[in-house]
């Protein structure tokens, strides 16, 4: 009956150590792509859509607002989950823990995430959008 105890407790402790560990310390970005990814043409993403593309390890989010082209990695910053875009919001949402992101700036509204979205650079070349890390 002790060998039992003493899983279960090791079990128990590994279920909070794990995402105690991963709140500290989030998933390293340097996975990215290091040629552009194109979205497609600029036409194709109206006021308020976004559009999400693989983009290395984590996808990237490009969202437009009424501010221009703005692009993220789609990787919360709480778990690394992965956000989507709400229209009926106007925000990026992380469906995990209820983390809510400003698609202005990426930073956070509310919810648990410590940190806004990690930004992407956005550009459109003969109107065709491209993404690209830092």
């Amino acid at each position: 009956m002790k060998l039992t105890s003493k899983l279960f407790t090791a079990v128990g402790l590994g279920a909070i150590a794990g995402p105690t560990i991963a709140y500290f310390y989030p998933s390293n970005l340097e996975e990215m792509p290091s040629d552009p990814v194109s979205l497609g043409p600029v036409d194709d993403l109206p006021l308020w859509k976004a559009k999400t593309v693989p983009f290395g390890r984590y996808p990237a989010m490009v969202i437009n607002t009424p501010k221009g082209l703005r692009a993220y990695s789609a990787v919360c910053t709480h778990f690394a989950c992965v956000p989507y875009w709400s229209e009926e919001l106007q925000q990026i949402v992380c469906p995990c823990h209820d983390g809510y992101f400003d698609p202005i700036d990426g930073s956070v509204i509310s919810g648990p995430p410590p940190a806004p979205l990690h930004t992407l650079t956005v550009e459109v070349v003969d109107g065709e959008i491209f993404v690209r890390g830092i």
